[in-house]
């Protein structure tokens, strides 16, 4: 269990990085993508996708498993470890596979909100100062008890005075012209 939970944050951390990677460039997949597809179904220039880099779930998963199997068959065959002989390797190559997508998403978590609070760090301390205001206001209108007084007695005359005869909602839509 020890070394699956030092792989799974080992597999996070690499996908963290392998995340941030891409998002700087994705020169290997646009080499891939060139060899995959025909001249009309290439991506564009303006294209920044790649591999795990705004990629959807689905994909981003498979690229990364497809990732860990040619790692994992590599390992077998021509080192004397061997990844798929036991239970440990299969999760160990499970938990790896997980803990990268998860670390992915994390990095877009973290790179995205990094540009907002980059865009409105200027209107960001006007909102905090704004709040600061809005605050003082506050405790000041607390703290004075006897504005509170008036506003009380200002309410208590408007209920002594004698209402004005109102019209009924059938008098009222008569005198609009809805009904005859």
């Amino acid at each position: 269990m020890t070394i699956e939970l030092i792989v799974f944050i080992s597999a996070i951390l690499f996908g963290v990085l392998l995340y941030w990677r891409e998002s700087n460039g994705n020169g290997l997949y646009r080499f891939v993508n060139k060899i995959v597809n025909s001249k009309e179904l290439q991506m564009k220039d303006s294209d920044r996708t790649g591999f795990v880099f705004q990629q959807k779930f689905l994909l981003r998963i498979v690229y990364v498993a497809f990732l860990f199997l040619i790692v994992s068959l590599v390992l077998q065959f021509f080192t004397p470890f061997k990844p798929f002989g036991s239970y440990n390797g299969v999760s160990t190559f499970a938990s790896s596979v997980v803990g990268t997508v998860i670390g992915t998403y994390l990095a877009n978590f973290v790179l995205k909100s990094g540009k907002i609070v980059d865009e409105k760090s200027g209107t960001l301390t006007d909102m905090v100062s704004e709040t600061i205001d809005k605050g003082k206001e506050f405790l000041d209108d607390m703290t004075n008890k006897d504005e509170v007084k008036d506003i009380i007695e200002e309410t208590s005359e408007d209920k002594n005075t004698p209402n004005e005869e109102k019209k009924s909602a059938r008098e009222r839509l008569k005198d609009k012209g809805f009904l005859k």
